[in-house]
């Protein structure tokens, strides 16, 4: 008994299956994990290290050096680049992608091990290397927060208070506060006292050293119990501080008779954040993996709620980016578009097929979809952008599988058969390829879906949710959409050729039997179409991934090496101050000396730097960002001009970066900056559309250095530690010892404020405390003036070589692709010096990992395809048919991307592995049918006429489906291009199906077709 004639004859069992589709797709749909994107492992940690007093280049070859050889060994390393500034080493490591996110933990232990044995190998001044492992953690509900007449100590209170508050939030994994205010505890002595009473820098610092160190001080034993004993409580105010008492010469002075000692700001903090143009700090909260962002997003909001009571009036807290709310509405809005898509699909079936068979179709549909649902909650696939897309594109497969069936069985109940024998019928005919076919279609997909990179990892929710739609859409459509024929179809008269005599089906056959009269003109005019298609092919944009549909977009500032926070600070509010008279802004959330925590995933903080400064900016809606970008883009380049600037979308799916990058490696940093400004005239000279050409070494920054004179120096006893130990005490001040308040570490930093802007003339001033002499000797007894030195003072190095990246970005509206091979023969035209090399970056690269990665798949999922193709048939020639039609597959894409402009972008690249396997699964289904009705004895044109004929609805219906299907697509930034591509591909694939299938049958079995005429 076949499955198709069982499922009515077994009716409860499939009622159970339909039933467990249904109720299962509920459960799902209220438990499933939701995300904006689908989570990929950023494989990435980051290991710094403190230098200080080191220059970028002695920070490169002392520090950077030895700890990249070490983790040069490790086997999982796919490469290691590193940023060196004075007295810090930042060292990027990223592993291999054929890594998964459960072994990352294990190679972070062993990269650890290897940084910590390489320690022995850094120079005494070096700190210990800290690696960061949670560098890829995203904290997608993102606020910034207000505390407008509060001190520092009070706001500091109120974001430990929201912190530990949130922390307690079931599904919270961590919480992240940044732009606090910095604080320290300064004590500045009076040169002209220290200097009569003779006391040294080292005294004070000793002093304030000891005042509040924790030390242990032993316990007793009292009546067999050990009682600890607690040191005595040190200086815990800053009174106290300046109270200290200080031996000098046998006397004990008070350290305020010294020294001043007072509470404030640091003068150089490492970030200052605003909102709205006032002073902020944010809290990023992340959730748990594997959680309902959802959930956890709206129990944080109720958790705010209640906690606002609690905090003091005045403070406000604005949300930057709301993950949940932003998943909450594109999961809803693309619902609506897959009921939208579901309803189309209904109403053209009812339209061609009658009520009835919409019923029939569209409720198998309805289960499929929901079905999935189930299959994946269970699975662990959460609900996002690319899942719930997934169930689109697999729309034409999901629901031709049931018209095929409905359509075979509609037909012999017309002719008289009853349910039971119309549906074995259909199935013995159908169901084998069927089956193959949808293995094929989802084959298609496994080179995207099984490729272990980035991209891969982030696609694999789309192979995964079409594996599971189409093998479910086979299952249901030989069980239950036979039992729903059953109960909806009704039994005919026995008229067998009043299914296909109607005008449409008479005018199909007339046409096609003039093709098979005119099959080589007709093979010539598809031929030539293919090659003028696959020309205009060539002229169509090219693109990684597209825009994001979320109203947001950046602002990128960069100051020349040297300039202070505080400077780019106040370059920013002029941009603060002309975006608020904007009414297309919401907010604005500043961000100087840094980026903001990562709060989405495909979004990367840039390196901390003084002279950096960085706008998230939010709009209503995305239609006011090209307009507010543009005029943002020409008022930022005409009034910052002392630095770069430069504005960005946010970019769906992994990648981003500057879209053109060119890197050139080699050991001399001069000959690499004359590469890279060879390299950028040649790019200016070779496009026009160009813009923020940029290295990413920026610029040289002038460096003072004093002569020391040796002789004099050390004569008197006075060290080169000593004389730097002076400048720092003169400039940035040096911790001696650090203040405890609650929790917070708070440092207490000796300095004089004698220096002023004038720089080396202010120094010459200074006294250096000699400790063999007793007494101070002014500066300028101890060096021979000072020299001005141009340095790098950002050296970027990649697999241990150093290397400069010229990087540039496109004018609006142009297209990366294209200018990259526009500019790409001349920049690969330079004469490099021996031992120098040139590698792109920027989008090209990220484009070719993806295509290169997912190339190493397709051949397999290839291989596969032609197997299951040949071992349906049987044979060769009917695979080689089915096969010859694929290439003809870009026709429709070309003159869909070239008509509506769409570039074509990775989401295309599905669009179009899709529409191959829609293309070859109606091609499979349309020769299997001619076999079928040639072993029947019908002569070979008429079979082919019959078969081609009969298959004409199911063909047209499936085609037309999933292209209106489409259309709700159109208006998503991310899948626009691949709805294109599937609706101007499926429309010509379907001439394709209808026509050069027949036509390449027909000239493919000459013999047969002779062999019959001579009998004949």
């Amino acid at each position: 008994m076949s499955i198709a004639r069982a499922s009515i004859d077994k009716a409860l069992i499939t009622w159970l299956l339909m039933i467990g589709c249904l109720l299962g797709g509920i459960w799902g749909f209220a438990t499933i994990g939701r995300l904006e994107d689908p989570a990929f492992t950023i494989k990435q940690a980051v290991v710094i290290t403190q230098y200080s007093g080191a220059s970028a280049d002695q920070v490169a070859r002392e520090v950077t050096e030895p700890l990249e050889s070490a983790i040069q060994k490790m086997s999982e390393v796919k490469s290691i680049t590193s940023s060196n500034k004075p007295g810090v080493s930042r060292i990027d490591v990223e592993i291999e992608s054929i890594y998964d996110g459960t072994e990352l933990p294990q190679i972070w232990d062993k990269l650890r091990k290897r940084v910590n044995d390489a320690r022995g190998s850094l120079p005494s001044g070096a700190g210990t290397p800290y690696v960061n492992d949670s560098f890829g953690d995203v904290f997608g509900v993102f606020y910034a927060i207000q505390t407008p007449g509060f001190t520092d100590a009070e706001t500091h209170e109120i974001a430990e208070f929201l912190r530990r508050e949130l922390l307690t939030v079931d599904g919270v994994a961590d919480v992240d506060l940044q732009g606090l205010p910095e604080e320290a505890v300064y004590v500045t002595p009076d040169m002209a006292i220290i200097r009569n009473l003779g006391v040294s820098p080292a005294a004070i610092a000793t002093a304030i050293a000891n005042s509040n160190a924790v030390a242990s001080a032993g316990s007793v034993t009292s009546n067999g119990q050990d009682i600890r004993i607690e040191a005595p409580q040190g200086s815990n105010t800053v009174e106290e501080i300046a109270r200290l008492t200080i031996g000098v010469q046998g006397e004990i002075i008070d350290l305020l008779d010294l020294a001043t000692v007072t509470r404030e700001r640091v003068s150089d903090p490492d970030m200052i954040i605003r909102f709205n143009g006032q002073e902020a700090f944010t809290m990023g909260v992340s959730g748990k993996s594997g959680q309902n962002i959802v959930d956890i997003g709206h129990r944080i909001d109720d958790r705010l709620g209640t906690l606002t009571r609690d905090l003091p009036a005045g403070v406000e807290i604005h949300p930057v980016y709301q993950q949940h709310i932003v998943v909450e509405e594109a999961s809803n809005a693309f619902l609506v578009n897959l009921a939208m898509s579901v309803a189309i699909v209904v109403i053209v079936l009812a339209l061609f097929m009658g009520w009835r068979a919409a019923v029939v179709v569209g409720a198998t549909l309805l289960l499929t979809v929901v079905g999935t649902v189930f299959f994946m909650a269970i699975f662990g696939i959460e609900m996002e952008r690319i899942s719930l897309g997934a169930l689109i594109i697999a729309m034409g497969m999901l629901v031709d599988n049931a018209i095929v069936v409905a359509e075979g069985m509609q037909g012999d109940m017309a002719q008289g058969k009853t349910a039971r024998d119309a549906a074995e019928d259909v199935a013995s005919k159908t169901q084998t390829p069927l089956l193959g076919a949808t293995v094929i279609g989802i084959m298609a997909f496994a080179g995207i879906g099984l490729s272990p990179d980035a991209t891969g990892e982030f696609l694999f929710s789309l192979f995964a949710v079409i594996g599971i739609s189409l093998l479910l859409s086979w299952v249901l459509a030989i069980s239950a959409t036979p039992l729903l024929g059953h109960y909806f179809f009704k039994v005919g008269d026995g008229n067998a050729d009043g299914n296909y005599s109607g005008p449409i089906f008479r005018a199909y056959r007339n046409t096609l039997n003039l093709a098979l009269t005119l099959r080589w003109p007709v093979l010539a005019a598809l031929g030539v179409v293919t090659v003028m298609c696959y020309i205009g092919f060539g002229q169509v944009k090219q693109q990684f991934f597209p825009d994001s549909n979320t109203p947001l977009f950046y602002v990128h500032y960069k100051l020349p090496q040297g300039g202070s926070i505080h400077q780019t600070a106040d370059e920013m509010t002029i941009l603060e101050d002309w975006l608020k008279d904007r009414e297309e802004v919401v907010s604005v959330a500043t961000f100087v000396g840094g980026g903001a925590s990562r709060f989405m995933l495909t979004y990367a903080p840039e390196e901390a730097l003084p002279t950096y400064g960085h706008l998230i900016i939010r709009t209503h809606n995305l239609d006011e960002i090209p307009q507010l970008r543009s005029d943002l883009e020409s008022f930022g380049r005409s009034q910052l001009v002392a630095g770069e600037f430069r504005t960005e979308r946010l970019a769906f799916g992994p990648g981003g970066g500057a879209p053109i990058a060119a890197r050139f490696s080699g050991s001399n940093p001069v000959i690499l900056r004359e590469l890279a400004a060879e390299a950028a005239d040649r790019m200016l000279a070779a496009s026009d559309q160009l813009q923020d050409l940029r290295t990413d070494w920026r610029e040289r920054e002038l460096v003072l250095k004093p002569i020391y004179a040796e002789d004099r120096a050390q004569a008197v006893g006075v060290s080169r530690e000593d004389l730097a130990s002076a400048f720092l005490t003169a400039t940035d001040g040096i911790q001696a010892g650090t203040y405890r308040e609650d929790d917070r570490l708070i440092p207490i930093v000796v300095r004089n404020d004698l220096v002023t802007d004038q720089g080396a003339p202010d120094l010459v001033d200074q006294l250096v405390y000699s400790s063999a002499a007793n007494a101070y000797i002014p500066v300028l007894q101890l060096i021979d003036g000072f020299d001005y030195e141009a340095q790098n003072t950002l050296i970027q190095r990649r697999d241990r070589l150093p290397t400069i990246t010229v990087e540039a970005g496109v004018v609006d509206g142009a297209n990366a692709a294209a200018v990259f091979n526009a500019i790409r023969a001349d920049i690969e035209a330079m004469e490099l010096p021996d031992g120098y090399m040139l590698e792109w970056g920027g989008e090209y690269e990220n484009s070719t990992e993806a295509q290169s990665s997912l190339g190493k798949q397709l051949p397999l999922s290839l291989l596969i395809m032609i197997v299951i193709s040949i071992l349906l048939f049987g044979r060769l020639r009917q695979p080689l048919i089915i096969w010859l039609l694929v290439p003809m597959a870009v026709n429709g894409v070309a003159l869909g991307l070239l008509g509506t402009g769409l570039p074509f972008s990775f989401t295309a690249l599905l669009g179009l592995l899709s529409l191959s396997g829609m293309l070859i699964k109606n091609g499979i289904v349309l020769v299997e049918e001619i076999d079928l009705v040639r072993a029947e004895g019908v002569l070979f044109r008429q079979a082919v006429l019959d078969a081609s004929t009969s298959r004409l609805r199911p063909v047209v219906l499936a085609a037309a489906t999933t292209i209106l299907g489409m259309i709700p697509l159109l208006s998503d930034a991310f899948f626009a291009s691949m709805a294109v591509t599937i609706m101007g591909g499926l429309g010509f694939a379907s001439i394709l199906t209808l026509v050069a299938a027949p036509v390449l049958y027909y000239m493919f079995f000459f013999r047969e077709r002779r062999a019959e005429a001579a009998e004949a």
